[in-house]
């Protein structure tokens, strides 16, 4: 050991010293705290009330009007059936267009991101499309953009006659 050290040492060794000892060794005592409380009696009780906690406020309001009875109509119900299956059917054919265009990100990938989007296509007459826009993210920005590139890629829609399609987009990892 060099005995150039030794004297730095020693006024460390000090120097700590004087430290340790001045934070144990305190020359005044803290001050003393003093918590005072006290409790008062009420000045007097509140009288029972008849009044209900939650008042009807629609009670003094005169009750609408009855409907009038409409003549019955027939109502085919394979008309409704066929109106409520031809979004459905639009849905589902442009999903299997889009999964065509669709790919997993590498990246959502190795982070083991999950999600579903929902996207908003606005369609021309001609059935290209002319928008794309999030209707509910996933709340993974690198899903939300591979989504609204697949759309973009799909380039026309030939088979709807809406002008706006929601499409629900699902990225799972299986």
């Amino acid at each position: 050991m060099s005995f150039r050290l030794l004297p730095a040492l020693a006024f460390s060794l000090i120097l700590h010293a004087c430290v340790l000892w001045g934070n144990v060794v305190s020359f005044d005592p803290p001050p003393p705290r003093l918590l005072q409380a006290s409790l008062q009696v009420p000045a007097r009780p509140l009288p029972p009330s008849d009044d209900p906690l939650l008042k009807n406020t629609l009670a003094n309001q005169p009750a609408p009007p009855p409907p009038r009875p409409t003549a019955a109509r027939p109502v085919a119900t394979e008309s409704v059936t066929a109106a409520r299956a031809a979004p459905r059917r639009q849905v589902e054919a442009a999903q299997r267009r889009l999964s065509q265009h669709l790919y997993y990100p590498p990246e959502a990938v190795a982070r083991g991101i999950e999600g579903e989007v929902r996207l908003i296509l606005k369609l021309s007459d001609e059935g290209s499309i002319v928008d794309v826009q999030l209707a509910a993210s996933s709340g993974h920005a690198i899903l939300d953009q591979a989504a609204v590139k697949a759309a973009y890629a799909m380039g026309r829609v030939n088979w709807t006659q809406s002008r706006e399609l929601i499409l629900p987009v699902v990225f799972r990892l299986e």
